[in-house]
């Protein structure tokens, strides 16, 4: 049985946060004290992370992020149990396919899209609907440092991000000044998503990172717990680099 909110609490929906990234940021958010709604796709996954997280202050909504009758349910769910929504963090993305491009079946890609992007744009309707417009908030798109430059072997997961850092411009713009809207881009993440990336080979990986190791679903926590929070609270529209400095390398011969 879920808490009430007190006084002054505050309630976040963070979706792909059965584990992860998305987890990660959900930890953050139930340590300052948020009651938290989170998704994902495998019921017995997101019952697990729930318990982790503390059933008193957690549920989990099952469903496939780039469903419209789950958007809607989750918001619904979280109004519920909590009374309101004043966070919003679209974590839910997939990478299907590793390969160029120019050969991608664009049935993938259009999948691609839905998860990633019009799936993030659903839930900011969403949540904007059921309390953000009358209440305010904050929202904040996980995107990826693969939107921020070519992405070789993902490039349909680049395009993805790099519409959702758009997207997140877009909705700054038109949901000010009530609700905030920021995006994160991390680099590589040690998470089952970005296992092939690193896997076998961390220390490789790491070697060309200025801080000498990968990201850990913490440092995103980090980053996104301080963007939903009064301390950035004349940030609006920006893009988060949460890379270890390896964007520091570009150019570097």
């Amino acid at each position: 049985m879920t808490e009430q909110v007190p006084a002054g609490g505050k309630v976040a929906l963070v979706t792909g946060a059965s584990r992860g990234i998305g987890y990660g940021i959900a930890e953050a958010l139930v340590a300052r004290g948020d009651r938290v709604a989170i998704t994902g796709r495998n019921e017995d996954t997101l019952k697990e992370a729930v318990a982790q997280l503390g059933a008193d202050r957690v549920i989990g909504i099952a469903g496939r992020a780039h469903d419209e009758a789950h958007q809607a349910a989750a918001v619904e769910q979280t109004m519920e149990a909590f009374g309101r929504v004043d966070y919003l963090v679209n974590n839910a993305g997939t990478n299907p396919v590793f390969g160029p491009i120019a050969e991608l079946d664009l049935a993938v890609a259009r999948k691609v899209f839905e998860t990633n992007v019009i799936s993030a744009l659903g839930f900011a309707q969403q949540t904007w609907k059921a309390w953000q417009k009358d209440n305010g908030g904050a929202i904040v798109n996980i995107a990826s440092i693969a939107g921020l430059s070519a992405s070789p072997f993902v490039g349909a997961y680049g395009v993805s991000k790099a519409a959702m850092i758009n997207l997140t411009l877009q909705l700054a713009h038109e949901l000010a000044p009530s609700v905030r809207v920021n995006a994160i881009a991390p680099a590589v993440v040690k998470t089952k998503f970005a296992q092939a990336l690193y896997e076998g080979r961390e220390a490789e990986a790491a070697a060309s990172y200025p801080l000498q190791r990968l990201g850990a679903p913490r440092d995103v926590g980090g980053a996104a717990e301080f963007l939903l929070s009064d301390r950035a609270a004349w940030i609006t529209g920006q893009t988060l680099q949460v890379d270890g400095g390896i964007f520091l390398n570009a150019g570097v011969g």
